[in-house]
């Protein structure tokens, strides 16, 4: 009896083929889902993103993680959400940067070095996960999710913390932004002041677009070019992780403590170069045709974070995110009066 109830549970597995297929179609299941609640009044300020990871991480507390599926979400959450990393670089304007915002790479590099250096510090203080804290520090400092989601292989993230914190990134860069388009009015500040503010001080590109539209078009322009100079520092930062880890793991000699090269900033870059120097004018490329590809980039890292957030212990997110949510909230709060007074 034994041996038959066995063959009958083997029987019941999905072949590898199935597992792999049905687990990418679940996460993208639960990123329409995503996508339709955040129309919902209310939602929409929080994005599609965050509101798919929080639909998977309802889903893993009220029917456990789908095992069944678990390759095909597995892919999801590292190999599609490379791939969506890859063309996030489409966004970053090369030239734009270099040519019109050396002066703005400065301020966002000490930005970048306060935000985590802040972070890191204050979750020493409030005794926090230093996982979940390092990855909203770079969150804060960068470019929100996409930075997250950049560095946490690099530093040895697990799936978990790196969910967690995406959703923290996600959840506050929305309140911030909110709060900023309400303060527009009552401060001192003009369009290109503002924008500059905005751009240097918000978590994701879509809060600081969402931030800069009460600047005007002047505004927003140069809020984006302030955003995307921090997305430009992304490349380097991670160089400058990957030395510090393969100097920290130099005194461990367990085969797990070896950095894999991160192949797809590489990528990153090539797409960057491609989008700033060849699409458009070796290419003739329509604003359809990129819009679509924007479009896609969304969907691959909506589908990895579903992932991800399959992988989240509600027990856990009350255990261990509260601290690191804190330090992070405070780092914020510092460095939009910071940069406040040095536009």
């Amino acid at each position: 009896m034994p041996e038959m109830q066995t063959n009958t549970e083997t029987k019941k597995q999905p072949s590898p083929q199935t597992a792999w297929i049905g687990g990418i179609a679940f996460t993208f299941l639960i990123a329409l889902l995503g996508y339709l609640l955040a129309m919902v009044p209310g939602f929409d300020r929080v994005g599609q993103l965050a509101c798919a990871i929080i639909i998977a991480v309802f889903y893993r507390q009220i029917f456990g993680y789908p095992e069944a599926i678990r390759p095909g979400i597995a892919f999801a959450s590292k190999r599609l959400l490379r791939a969506a990393i890859i063309l996030y670089g489409l966004k970053l304007s090369i030239d734009t940067v270099l040519s019109d915002g050396l002066g703005l790479l400065v301020r966002d590099a000490g930005v970048i070095v306060f935000a985590i250096l802040a972070t890191v510090w204050l979750a020493k203080v409030f005794k926090a996960d230093k996982s979940i804290s390092l990855l909203l520090g770079v969150g804060t400092g960068v470019c929100g999710a996409a930075a997250i989601a950049a560095v946490a292989p690099i530093v040895k993230s697990k799936d978990e913390d790196t969910a967690i914190g995406v959703g923290i990134i996600a959840l506050m860069g929305t309140i911030f932004a909110i709060a900023y388009t309400i303060l527009r009015p009552v401060l001192p500040l003009d369009a290109i002041e503002y924008g500059i503010w905005s751009g240097s001080s918000l978590h994701e590109v879509a809060h600081v677009a969402l931030a800069g539209a009460p600047a005007g078009d002047e505004g927003l322009a140069i809020a984006l070019l302030a955003k995307l100079g921090r997305v430009f520092l992304l490349v380097p930062l991670c160089f400058i992780f990957i030395a510090i880890m393969k100097r920290k793991n130099k005194t461990n000699e367990a085969e797990d403590a070896k950095i894999e090269f991160p192949w797809f900033l590489v990528g990153f870059i090539i797409v960057s170069i491609l989008g700033s120097y060849v699409l458009g004018e070796s290419i003739p490329v329509s604003d359809g045709v990129m819009d679509g590809v924007f479009t896609l980039t969304t969907w691959l890292l909506t589908a990895a974070m579903v992932g991800l957030g399959l992988n989240v212990s509600l027990k856990d997110l009350r255990t261990r995110a509260l601290r690191p949510l804190a330090a992070m909230t405070i780092t914020s709060l510092a460095l939009s009066v910071i940069v406040y007074f040095i536009v």
